[in-house]
């Protein structure tokens, strides 16, 4: 076993002896979840997009067209969008397909008024919480109220450990020191707390990027690397993107520091693309999408089933098990960069499923 497989394996075994003292429930979910792979379920985490509604303008914002609202043959104000009763049917129907985790995004969660009731109506005592957040918000008192109400990780974002470059990247003067706040509070209040940083080819390699992942490393909290990609407002922007130079240098540092990209394994699990497999998106209208990257609707969860939706998007061939796939929209590399990506581009999102993908994509060559 290699060193990386190691720490992989202790720091999981360490999170599910938590999960067992702390939420029981969940964790027998968990534990089955070896199973679900083999019989080719999915296993995924629910990256829901309740709002977008947000205090920040992103220099590489992923979410730029949904906030912006445009969308497929459809007036923006006539949409449905998600309720706090919708919420609990989605818990619901999760929970019913043995998942276990849930991330509430956007957006900024801690702008929404609502963001105690959807809490609620996730259901803490079924559901792993996370909330993404840029930090801005977050001080001691709302790390704490945050933990009362069942919520159990927080996802900072941090984009340099040069004050001003982080601030000129989330166009927000102040931001970087308002994160080492959130850090430090959140922490202090007892939530796991994971640092989300984007990285693209030119930081790969820099230096600032190794005083970044020793920053996390002195605070003894996980470094989530989300590699840039060309959508949202980078929309076509390949030349930001890494290769594979970039992914291996990235994961050969794990030996040294806490850091992990999307094809770490999770839950001791390795399934290649986490797309569909163990991740799906959820948007604020109800599209379900592959990953938060990829803008193709599989499906809307107010017409189906969320089971249904998802595997529809497991008997593509892009998204099935089998062969460990590269991340096919963060990997310049990766073929699906050049054939699929780009009938995403320049379109309302998401982009309807059956105009990104043809027969011939799907396993045995039949649409779903």
């Amino acid at each position: 076993m290699s060193s990386m497989q190691e720490q992989i394996s202790v720091f999981e075994n360490s999170k599910r002896e938590k999960l067992k003292r702390e939420k029981p429930y969940i964790y027998e979910k968990v534990i089955k979840y070896a199973d679900k792979v083999a019989r080719g379920e999915s296993i995924a985490i629910l990256q829901f997009q309740y709002d977008y509604t947000c205090n920040f303008k992103c220099e590489h914002c992923s979410a730029d067209k949904f906030m912006h609202k445009t969308r497929q043959s459809r007036d923006a104000d006539e949409r449905r969008v998600f309720t706090v009763d919708d919420v609990r049917e989605l818990s619901r129907q999760g929970d019913a397909m043995g998942l276990a985790h849930i991330v509430i995004t956007g957006g900024e969660p801690l702008v929404y008024p609502d963001f105690d009731e959807v809490v609620k109506a996730i259901d803490p005592d079924r559901w792993f919480i996370t909330s993404d957040t840029n930090g801005w918000l977050l001080d001691e008192e709302k790390a704490r109220h945050l933990k009362s109400i069942g919520v159990d990780k927080v996802q900072i974002s941090l984009d340099s450990m040069i004050p001003e470059e982080h601030d000129t990247f989330r166009r927000k003067k102040g931001a970087h020191a308002q994160v080492m706040r959130a850090v430090d509070a959140s922490l202090a209040a007892g939530l796991q707390v994971i640092i989300q940083t984007v990285v693209w080819k030119e930081r790969a390699r820099s230096d600032e990027f190794i005083q970044f992942l020793e920053y996390t490393k002195s605070k003894n909290i996980g470094a989530f690397v989300t590699f840039a990609k060309p959508v949202g407002v980078w929309e076509g922007r390949t030349e930001m993107m890494c290769g594979d130079g970039e992914w291996e240098h990235i994961h050969s540092l794990a030996d040294k520091y806490n850091v992990f990209t999307h094809l770490t394994p999770g839950y001791g699990i390795d399934v290649g693309c986490i797309a569909v497999k163990r991740m799906v998106s959820i948007t604020k209208y109800g599209d379900v999408m592959p990953c938060p990257y990829t803008h193709t609707s599989l499906g809307n969860f107010f017409n189906e089933p969320l089971k249904d939706i998802i595997d529809r998007g497991l008997a593509l061939k892009a998204f099935a098990y089998g062969e460990k796939q590269k991340c096919l929209v963060g990997n310049e590399d990766d073929p699906f960069v050049k054939s699929h990506l780009p009938r995403m581009w320049g379109k309302p999102v998401p982009v309807p499923i059956e105009e990104v993908f043809t027969d011939e994509d799907y396993v045995g060559g039949c649409r779903v």
